[in-house]
C-alpha cells in the first residue's frame, strides 16, 4: 500500500494549533525557578492561596478540617509549623526547617494533609492550591518581627472599614493563641480547638531575637511586608 502523506494522516500527530497542554492563566502559578539555600538557623514565611472555588477557608467547618491537618503535620522531615493565620482564600505559615529539602519535604506533606481534610469537608476533588507555596527567608530579628506582627494580626489588616475590634482581640483561627509575645493581656472570645496545631521554635530569631525589637501588641494592625 502507499504510504500517505504526513498532512494526509487526519487529525493525530503533527503540528496544529492549539496542540499540547493548555496554558495556564498568567497569576496562577509561580513558575519552577529553584528555591534559594536555606540554613536551619532562618525560619521562613510561607504563604499558600486557594482556587477561586474554595470556600472561605475562615467558615467554621473549613477551619476545623485545616486546623486538624496542621495539628497532625506542624512537626515532621526537619519542618516544624510554629504560627500561622487563616484568611478567607489564602494562609499565612511561619516555620523551621533543618534546610530547603526540608522545607519543600513538610510543606508538600502539610499541603496534601491540608488538601484532603479539606477537600473530604467539602465533599470536593482535586487541587486546592491555586499555585506553589510562596517562600520568604527571615534573616533578621526586624524582618521576624514583622511577620509574627503581620501573620498573627492579619485578620485586623483585612477588616472591612466598618469593622472594629476591641484591642485586646486576638484571632481564634490563628495561632494567636499559642503565642507568649504578647506586650498586653489578650482575651479571646471564642474557645480554641483542643489540638496544638504549632510547634515551639528552636531557631534563635523565633525564640528571642525578634524580641528585642519589641513585643507585640494585640491592637498592632501590620502594614504592607518589604
Amino acid at each position: 500500500m502507499m504510504q500517505l502523506a504526513l498532512a494526509a494522516r487526519g487529525r493525530r500527530g503533527g503540528y496544529r494549533k492549539n496542540a499540547g497542554r493548555p496554558r495556564k492563566p498568567v497569576g496562577t502559578h509561580l513558575g519552577h525557578r529553584p528555591r534559594a539555600a536555606l540554613a536551619s538557623r532562618f525560619p521562613v514565611h510561607v504563604t499558600l492561596k486557594v482556587l477561586d472555588d474554595v470556600p472561605s477557608l475562615r467558615r467554621g467547618h473549613c477551619y476545623k478540617a485545616l486546623h486538624a491537618a496542621f495539628a497532625a503535620g506542624r512537626c515532621r522531615f526537619g519542618f516544624r509549623l510554629v504560627h500561622y493565620s487563616v484568611q478567607g482564600n489564602h494562609m499565612h505559615l511561619v516555620c523551621e526547617a533543618a534546610d530547603a529539602t526540608a522545607l519543600s519535604r513538610g510543606m508538600q506533606g502539610l499541603s496534601i494533609r491540608l488538601a484532603r481534610r479539606l477537600n473530604r469537608r467539602l465533599g470536593r476533588r482535586g487541587r486546592l492550591f491555586a499555585e506553589r507555596y510562596h517562600a520568604r527567608i527571615l534573616r533578621t530579628p526586624r524582618e521576624v518581627r514583622n511577620v509574627l506582627a503581620y501573620v498573627l494580626n492579619n485578620a485586623r489588616r483585612h477588616a472591612p472599614a466598618d469593622v472594629t475590634f476591641p484591642r485586646d482581640w486576638i484571632d481564634a483561627l490563628s495561632s494567636a493563641p499559642y503565642f507568649d509575645g504578647w506586650r498586653n493581656q489578650p482575651r479571646l472570645y471564642s474557645a480554641p480547638e483542643p489540638d496544638t496545631p504549632v510547634t515551639a521554635p528552636v531557631t534563635w530569631l523565633l525564640r528571642t531575637g525578634w524580641r528585642r525589637r519589641g513585643l507585640l501588641h494585640t491592637a498592632e494592625v501590620p502594614g504592607t511586608l518589604g
